[in-house]
């Protein structure tokens, strides 16, 4: 059975009282306060194995009351429990010396299994010497369950210097996700680097990471710098890894592994000081299926794998993104309006196709077009209205209707030549047939986005735009 005493402070008694029974009931001897003055009393004198606080309460802040204590005793572990469920929480407690961060409402399960891992577990006896850099404007937005444990992992890398890799729809915001581990870690004094492979011809991405010599190809007329140089010391933000060429990844994990780079075109090696922070959102492992990324520079930027939940799957934290945006909008010099709860509901219930950055541009559109000063799902209806495209189709029918275009295609070969065989290229020819339609529906779903479309076919933009004109695609945007 468990043993040690357990200190918690709460100014909210129901917390109190739930947190002691759950603890309580496995063995743990508890003893609460709804203040700060007591706790601290009761830690100076060497009581408690170790403390569950809150951050706000009535007598003094829970952190800097983390700090006095972390200064008479070092090795007692601290929970910091809070219902200000904000990354700069979970940022602020970690860099206090917390052991861990819980945000309300919390699992009462995993609150015993904190409590049981952080008393059999050594203490760290660092101390924070001051207190942390902070900035007022959070970089994420969102209460959910699922940026909570975002928040959590987040606070745990920013003192490391660990790679990571961002995963997640475009728009869920893996490159704030990369800003927030710079601005905050201990690198914050560095310069933070971001590169997006899709955005730069794939010939360009070797002398764009690594820089490159006076005349080392065409149009190199003078010794140019890479981003691995311009970021030096700081952090180097991989953005849509999965685009990478194979000769820039052989390259690549040589940095990884070795800690030095070359120019192109040059021979001495460079040493460099850079953490790396990759995104996609791409499946890496079907592209090392097929051959299209390797398999050994996934796992040396996989170390922390990072996964941004659509939208979609966090639907509570529309609420206060929108009034976020909103703020941020009325900063700018836009004028302020609100979106009543009609309007909310709506909101979260619409699919957001392009997640926060769809969200945010339409909160932008709304302050500045409409003289609404309080928006109604009227409105919203109107700006958000989806090409209908009816149920999805079973399994069945997507085969009779890919069979019916390749036999009509076929069809058409065979009854062009008569007795002969089509000429070498049925291949080719026949895969145009069901190319086309799929492009064009492709592009129709997405309004004619070519971002969003190639995101959605699971190909290169520029690979888009080749079959766009060798097909003779019909680029058509959707009435909204």
């Amino acid at each position: 059975m468990p043993t040690g005493t357990i200190l918690i402070a709460d100014d909210d008694a129901a917390i109190r009282t739930v947190l002691s029974q759950a603890l309580g009931r496995v063995g743990y001897d508890v003893r609460t306060t709804s203040n700060a003055a007591t706790l601290w009393r009761w830690a100076a004198q060497g009581e408690g194995d170790l403390i569950f606080t809150d951050v706000v309460m009535p007598d003094e802040n829970g952190f800097d009351l983390i700090l006095r204590i972390k200064k008479v005793r070092p090795d007692i572990p601290i929970i910091v429990i809070s219902a200000q469920n904000t990354l700069m929480t979970a940022i602020t407690a970690a860099e206090r010396g917390a052991y861990e961060y819980l945000p309300k409402p919390f699992d009462l399960n995993e609150v015993v299994m904190v409590a049981e891992r952080a008393l059999s577990t050594p203490s760290a006896s660092a101390v924070p010497a001051s207190k942390p850099e902070t900035d007022d404007k959070i970089p994420l937005i969102g209460r959910s369950p699922a940026m909570q444990e975002i928040y959590r992992v987040l606070a745990r890398l920013m003192q490391t210097d660990l790679s990571v890799m961002v995963s997640g729809e475009s728009g869920t915001g893996k490159e704030l996700v990369a800003k927030a581990l710079h601005d905050y870690g201990k690198r914050k004094h560095g310069p933070f680097v971001a590169i997006n492979m899709a955005a730069i011809p794939r010939e360009l991405i070797e002398s764009e990471l690594f820089g490159h010599e006076k005349g080392s190809f065409t149009g190199a007329s003078q010794r140019s710098t890479g981003r691995f140089q311009q970021a030096e010391g700081g952090t180097l933000f991989l953005d849509e890894i999965g685009d990478m060429p194979m000769e820039a990844q052989t390259r690549l994990l040589r940095v990884l592994q070795e800690g030095e780079y070359t120019t192109v075109g040059g021979r001495t090696p460079i040493r460099t000081d850079v953490r790396i922070i990759a995104a996609t959102n791409r499946d890496l492992r079907q592209l090392i299926n097929q051959g299209l990324f390797r398999e050994d520079l996934f796992y040396r930027l996989n170390v922390v794998p990072i996964r941004l939940p659509p939208l979609r799957e966090r639907a509570e934290d529309i609420p206060d993104l929108v009034r976020h945006f909103l703020t941020r909008a009325e900063e700018e010099g836009l004028p302020s309006k609100s979106v009543d709860a009609d309007g909310m509901d709506f909101l979260r219930h619409y699919r957001w196709p392009g997640n926060v950055r769809e969200l945010e541009n339409l909160v932008r559109r709304l302050a500045a077009l409409y003289t609404e000063d309080v928006i109604g799902a009227s409105v919203l209806r109107m700006e958000l209205t989806e090409p209908d495209f009816g149920p999805a189709p079973t399994a069945e029918a997507m085969d009779e209707g890919l069979s019916e275009i390749v036999e009509r295609a076929l069809s058409r070969e065979f009854a062009t030549y008569g007795d002969q065989l089509p000429p070498e290229g049925l291949y080719e020819r026949v895969m145009k047939e069901v190319e086309k339609p799929l492009f064009a529906i492709s592009l129709a779903a997405t309004r004619g986005n070519q971002i969003k479309a190639a995101q959605l076919l699971g190909i290169n933009r520029n690979t888009l735009r080749k079959k766009i004109r060798e097909l003779d695609v019909q680029v058509v945007r959707m009435p909204r």
